[in-house]
């Protein structure tokens, strides 16, 4: 079969190579890949890639071979899955309890998009407790995760106020009840929650938005700067304030997929899918993904795609 491979050249970060079908341990299900969306933080990891890297964690497909435990769905079932990785192929094997079946009134594309951001959003939004009513503030919110976050925390009563780098960026989470702005200092605080995932210099200022005994959540750090705090600026306000660091992973991530699905399936979340192509397109897209080029989230069809 075929299957995307690092190369360790930053202007072609992957590239085919012919690769035996994979061999699902007895708790997972091959799934024949039909659709996959790459994250930016795995053009990171593509750009000097360890030994055996495989990389693809959010694929949607059609299940060829049932689990041997006999857990999970059986062939022939349309999923969504979160595999720890390989799924940039045109086989992936699967755990099964990090995968939901899909309707058919959801198509592998809009399924590809959901997993890591989806996950993501779901996840900040339980750390951060009941949005109804409280005032957030997202940082570096023009990627999946702040499409998913803005839709689901105005959907639950939050006030949001999402930066974003440009005007353009910003579209789409005025279109979902967001205010935007385009610079974290413009925001008007004080807000009851801060989702920060810039860091570098972004993080104090937001910080600084927080009310007392508020709550910042430290996500991602999308500058690729370290975080400079002074001790002695937090006297003069916000106080009290808990700074969290989050991090999405651990499975199982099947009832949060399957939660996604539902979502997705009631009109209440809407991926935003800026880019759709051919597989063979995936390398130049990594290096658009990477250098923000694309709006919401890519998803690359294999040849098995429908």
């Amino acid at each position: 079969m075929q299957r995307l491979i690092p190369t360790g050249d930053a202007t072609r970060p992957v590239a085919f190579a012919e690769v035996p079908r994979p061999v699902p341990e007895p708790d997972e299900v091959l799934v024949k890949v039909e659709a996959f969306a790459p994250n930016r933080g795995e053009t990171f990891l593509l750009e000097s890639p360890r030994p055996g890297l495989l990389p693809g964690k959010d694929i949607a497909g059609l299940v060829v071979q049932a689990a041997a435990d006999g857990s999970g769905p059986g062939v022939g079932a349309r999923v969504v899955g979160h595999p720890a990785l390989g799924g940039w192929a045109e086989y992936a094997a699967v755990p099964t309890h990090s995968l939901a079946v899909l309707p058919d009134s959801i198509d592998s594309v809009r399924a590809a998009a959901l997993p890591l951001a989806g996950i993501t959003a779901l996840r900040l939004l339980r750390t951060a407790g009941s949005a109804a009513g409280r005032r957030i503030l997202l940082t570096g919110a023009s990627g999946g995760v702040g499409d998913y976050v803005t839709e689901l925390a105005v959907g639950a009563g939050a006030e949001v106020t999402a930066v974003t780098a440009t005007p353009v960026r910003g579209e789409r989470l005025e279109e979902l009840g967001a205010q935007v702005v385009h610079d974290v200092a413009a925001a008007q605080g004080p807000f009851d929650i801060v989702l920060e995932s810039t860091g570098g210099a972004d993080l104090p200022i937001a910080l600084s938005k927080v009310r007392p005994g508020g709550l910042l959540v430290w996500f991602g750090q999308a500058s690729r700067r370290p975080v400079t705090l002074d001790f002695f600026e937090l006297f003069k306000g916000p106080e009290r304030v808990t700074i969290r660091h989050f991090h999405y992973a651990g499975a199982p991530y099947g009832p949060d997929l399957a939660a996604l699905v539902r979502l997705v399936e009631r009109g209440r979340l809407h991926p935003e899918i800026g880019r759709i192509a051919d597989w063979a397109e995936t390398a130049g897209t990594l290096v658009d993904l990477r250098e923000r080029r694309i709006r919401g989230k890519a998803v690359l069809l294999t040849e098995g795609a429908r």
